[in-house]
């Protein structure tokens, strides 16, 4: 055979053909996420009348996220996808079933350990009161490793049936009405005990999160290889339902971890009770010291947790002015600002004790740049053990078991390479950027309907003249003090008065800047639709987005020989994601118990599913899972954890869950419709030809 000759590029020629190759991957990246993260700082700053705190570093983090998914996805479709599918090609030939089935528990565990939403569920559990759900803080804080395992373990076992039923040909319907009944008897059954029906929301969450970049392309690969290399592969929607097997599969690894730590867990108590003495061995059970407990007094309690931490009044009382010191204040505030604490957490007893103009001369923010610099030395090593192994799991049983050769292996270097530097600015990006704004927007949601003012800070006057306090009268005869005060731009604003805010000795007035509620206190409903309207927005807008849909709808449109549009799959897809998360949030809102979110609408898809055709119910179940991409699942997490931590609620998961289940239904129900059209058009053909 004759070799071809090389072909010799120029050097400035292969530079702009490099750059022009990069700027086409960065900007596809940025549209993906541009309408998101311009529409939560619009929100911000349109409806909730705020700028987003800490504006650099999350900038920085946007900036990482859109950088490391343009790395990240280039090193998957370089490395790890094609040592995917051609394990999946030779594995049937060589290894037979039992071989495919370990090692799709393998690629499965691999897999999720390498997904990079997986962080965001160990951000998200920074808002968890341990008093309140001691199991979930549990499962987040203290046992993540034992989390991921259960996810990642559920993903395998998912993946391993996959195989199964592509070897052997079986439909994806006995999978959906076995397995569906079962999560939700399982469900139920958790939802009777106070701790285990506290992580109900984060399982069902949990199958949302694994069914990301890494996951769904490899499982995709390897399934495609295994059809291929046994002939059995019908019709390319053959292929569909492996992704709803790894959304389900990690509900239930959840639910039996919980099961099985829920007998060493301690109970809900309540917050007095947990920080007092006399119940403070119960609760070194979940923190490691005194003073890891002192600090979480003070970053998630109230007043009340801190009274009962300490045995007398004087101790509490030094403790709280300590906090003037910047040690002190970095040991017991972590990174939490003096005013943020002041404004978010101190009760008016405790804001008396710290002297105002020390609050004003205090900094805005503990973080720094070594933050950074920090979150990705962490998230270095992380991505080193998620993607190592998951390489080397491929190359031992593509080179040893399988015997074959590494077919372009520059590639696949570069590849891996290029994932790992991708993970690291995902993650570091997630950490940085995308949880913080997500919170930000999420927890001053409740004031879009709360009719109540929200504390902005404090002001010291002085010297203050109450001379100068004015008297304003109603027509009812009530009367209300005020005075003027310049506002930023100059312009005198009218302000109540408070006399018990001033001291005549030293002529001091305390000034407190409060915000209204922004639709006034009669306009509950309205703010309310607000929310709703807001979630749907994001859902909907953010899908629209998501490259890994737009990849879905092109190929059922090639599968049905055009007969459903890809653009109406991605249009009804995009429906259910907001639909979705209007009753997610919704659900957060008014505190509904996550099983009377979950159960519903999947007694539902079992109805519907058993009404499809098998092609089109192994698509639409699909579609739920390529939904939450690596940029929905941290800002949604992070939005509804801080909707949550704003209302007291115990957690703020379920949202994601929400947001696989709805689309689902939207495509399953887009399916009949396509389905009763052409029937109705093929009789009234039919009609047509008898009669002519």
């Amino acid at each position: 055979m004759q070799t071809l000759p090389k072909i010799h590029i120029p050097l400035r020629a292969a530079i702009a053909m490099v750059r022009d190759y990069a700027r086409s991957r960065v900007m596809e990246q940025v549209k993906s996420v541009a309408f998101i993260i311009l529409y939560l700082i619009g929100f911000q700053m349109l409806v909730l009348r705020t700028a987003p705190a800490q504006a650099l570093q999350i900038s920085v983090g946007v900036g990482m996220v859109v950088f490391g998914l343009t790395f990240f996805l280039e090193g998957l479709f370089l490395g790890l996808m094609p040592l995917g599918e051609r394990v999946g090609l030779q594995l049937p030939q060589r290894g037979g079933i039992v071989a495919i089935i370990v090692f799709g528990l393998l690629l499965g565990v691999g897999s999720t350990l390498a997904e990079p939403a997986i962080a965001a569920l160990q951000v998200a559990g920074q808002s968890v009161t341990p008093w309140v759900a001691p199991l979930l803080f549990r499962l987040l804080e203290n046992e993540p490793g034992k989390l991921v395992i259960s996810i990642g373990a559920g993903v395998g076992v998912a993946v391993a049936f996959g195989m199964v039923r592509f070897y052997y040909g079986v439909s994806i319907k006995p999978f959906v009405f076995i397995l569906i009944p079962l999560l939700l008897i399982a469900s139920v059954a958790c939802a009777l005990d106070p701790n285990l029906n506290s992580i109900i929301g984060l399982a069902w969450d949990a199958g949302a999160v694994t069914t990301g970049p890494v996951t769904v392309p490899l499982v995709l690969a390897l399934g495609i290889g295994v059809s291929r290399a046994i002939g059995k592969q019908k019709g390319g929607s053959s292929g569909f339902g492996i992704v709803m097997m790894a959304s389900a599969f990690p509900v239930l690894g959840v639910l039996i971890l919980g099961a099985m730590l829920n007998s060493s867990t301690p109970a809900p108590v309540s917050e007095a009770d947990f920080f007092s003495p006399a119940h403070r061995q119960t609760a070194l059970q979940l923190v490691d010291s005194d003073n890891e407990l002192l600090s979480m007094a003070f970053q998630r309690g109230g007043e009340t947790g801190r009274q009962a931490f300490f045995a007398d009044e004087e101790k509490y009382r030094e403790t709280v002015t300590s906090l003037k010191d910047p040690v002190v204040r970095r040991n017991l505030l972590g990174k939490m600002s003096l005013q943020e604490w002041f404004l978010q957490r101190a009760s008016d007893t405790e804001r008396a004790w710290i002297p105002v103009e020390f609050l004003q001369k205090a900094p805005l923010t503990e973080n720094s740049g070594s933050e950074i610099v920090s979150v990705l030395r962490v998230e270095s090593g992380r991505a080193m053990r998620a993607v190592i192994p998951l390489t080397a799991l491929l190359l031992i049983v593509l080179l040893l078991f399988l015997r074959d050769k590494l077919q372009r292996a520059d590639e696949v270097v570069l590849g891996i390479g290029f994932t790992i530097i991708g993970m690291i600015l995902l993650a570091s990006g997630i950490h940085l950027g995308l949880a913080p704004l997500g919170d930000q927007v999420g927890r001053p949601l409740p004031r879009v309907f709360q009719s109540v003012a929200l504390e902005e800070g404090r002001i010291l006057l002085e010297p203050f003249d109450p001379g100068q306090v004015l008297t304003s009268f109603q027509l009812n005869g009530e009367s209300e003090q005020f005075f003027y005060l310049k506002d930023r731009r100059g312009t005198p604003r009218p302000v109540p008065f408070d006399p018990a805010r001033y001291d005549p000795q030293t002529q001091r007035y305390e000034h407190i800047i409060k915000r209204p509620p922004l639709f006034g206190p009669k306009l509950t409903l309205a703010g309310i639709g607000l929310v709703l309207l807001f979630a749907f927005g994001m859902g909907f807008g953010s899908t629209l987005a998501e490259p890994a849909l737009r990849a879905l709808g092109r190929t059922v449109e090639e599968l049905t020989v055009g007969t459903i549009k890809r653009t109406d799959v991605v249009r009804a897809v995009s429906i259910g994601v907001g639909l979705g998360l209007i009753v997610g949030v919704a659900r957060i809102l008014y505190e509904i118990p996550t099983i009377w979110v979950v159960v519903p609408p999947y007694l539902l898809l079992l109805l519907l599913t058993f009404w499809s055709e098998e092609e089109f119910a192994g698509i639409a179940w699909d579609c739920g899972g390529v939904t939450t991409g690596p940029v929905t699942v941290p800002l949604v997490l992070a939005m509804g954890m801080g909707i949550g931590g704003e209302l007291n609620v115990i957690d703020g998961f379920g949202v994601l869950a929400m947001a696989s289940a709805y689309p689902v239904i939207t495509v399953l129900l887009y399916g009949m419709i396509v389905r009763i059209r052409q029937r109705r058009s093929f009789e009234r053909t039919e009609k047509a030809n008898e009669n002519g």
